[in-house]
C-alpha cells in the first residue's frame, strides 16, 4: 500500500482488499491469531484515514 496521498477510489479498493485478507485469515487461522489481529488493526487504520479524508471534503452547513 502507498503512503502518499491517494484518491478515495484507490483507498476504498485498498480497504476492500485488506478486509478480504482479514476475513480469509480469520477463517483459516482463527480470530485470535496474530496475523488476523494485525490485519484488523491495519484495516482500522485505513478506515480511519478514509473517514478523515471524506470528512474534510464535506462542506459544513452555514
Amino acid at each position: 500500500m502507498k503512503n502518499e496521498a491517494i484518491s478515495n477510489k484507490e483507498m476504498t479498493s485498498d480497504i476492500d482488499c485488506l478486509r478480504a485478507q482479514m476475513i480469509e485469515s480469520g477463517m483459516l487461522k482463527g480470530l485470535s491469531h496474530p496475523e488476523t489481529i494485525k490485519s484488523s488493526q491495519l484495516l482500522d487504520k485505513w478506515l480511519f484515514k478514509y473517514q478523515k479524508s471524506i470528512s474534510t471534503l464535506q462542506v459544513s452547513p452555514n
